[in-house]
């Protein structure tokens, strides 16, 4: 039984995107963010023999689809995983008359590249967006990029990971203080849907329900959503408006393959 489980558990894994597979905002105990696909790291180095796993995280917040397949997929044609995760164009999907349709013809000329120079590559659909503010009016486009996706990793033998579909999501504490980010459990939530796209035995469900809790008043409802767009949606605004990123000028927080 071990050895056909090392048999079907990559050696090595690559992780590439932006903000989201970068790890913000799950602090990691070295000082850098963590994040579901670090968890995913782990969890897959647990079923190989010691120092027999390899892992290399590509991401940058902030990064476009054309910026991640420019910079970060001539990475993994240099340093060759058996495995990548390939999750990018939401930032593109939030940008003010982005067209789905193209950003998934742009999205597959990358899978297209990634699956000349490793073995699996898994994508992630967007999340479902429903009665978030401000990011709500994007749902549409959200879906019709998923349909997409799908149809992507279909013609080209992807493992999907659905968050569209995780319910889980749907719950505040899913998500940090600014509302783009995963919180700790969030992120450990999507690693688990990861590792069930993959076809690994996981001991929790990404899916389990959250321990009950008062329900916030609408006084509190409405004085956290202005404290949020105070701190974070207007300088999320501004950037966007200024053409800044969150990620320029950083680098990749572990761009080469080491033992986990």
């Amino acid at each position: 039984m071990a050895d056909h489980q090392e048999t079907l558990t990559p050696r090595s894994y690559a992780a590439l995107g932006d903000s989201f597979t970068e790890g913000l905002n799950d602090p990691g105990p070295d000082g850098q963010f963590a994040g579901w696909a670090d968890r995913l790291a782990g969890l897959l180095a647990a079923r190989r023999p010691d120092g027999d796993f390899r892992y290399a995280n590509l991401a940058v917040r902030g990064r476009l689809l054309d910026q991640i397949i420019a910079e970060q997929v001539p990475q993994v044609r240099e340093i060759g995983p058996d495995m990548v995760t390939f999750c990018a164009g939401g930032n593109d999907i939030l940008r003010p008359g982005s067209d789905p349709d193209e950003v998934a013809e742009r999205f597959e000329a990358g899978v297209l590249q990634l699956r000349e120079c490793t073995g699996t590559v898994l994508i992630a659909t967007g999340f479902d967006t429903r009665g978030v503010p401000v990011l709500g009016l994007l749902r549409g486009k959200i879906a019709t990029f998923n349909g997409h996706l799908r149809a992507i990793a279909d013609r080209n033998d992807c493992a999907v990971a659905d968050l569209w579909s995780l319910r889980a999501v749907h719950d505040r504490r899913a998500w940090s203080e600014d509302r783009l980010h995963l919180s700790p459990e969030g992120h450990q939530r999507v690693a688990l849907l990861a590792a069930r796209a993959l076809g690994l035995a996981v001991d929790e469900d990404p899916d389990a329900p959250w321990p009950a809790q008062p329900v916030p008043t609408p006084a509190d409802v409405r004085r956290e959503n202005l404290q949020w767009a105070r701190s974070h949606l207007l300088p999320w605004v501004g950037r966007r408006l200024r053409g800044e990123s969150s990620g320029d000028r950083l680098a990749a927080k572990r761009p080469e393959l080491l033992p986990l």
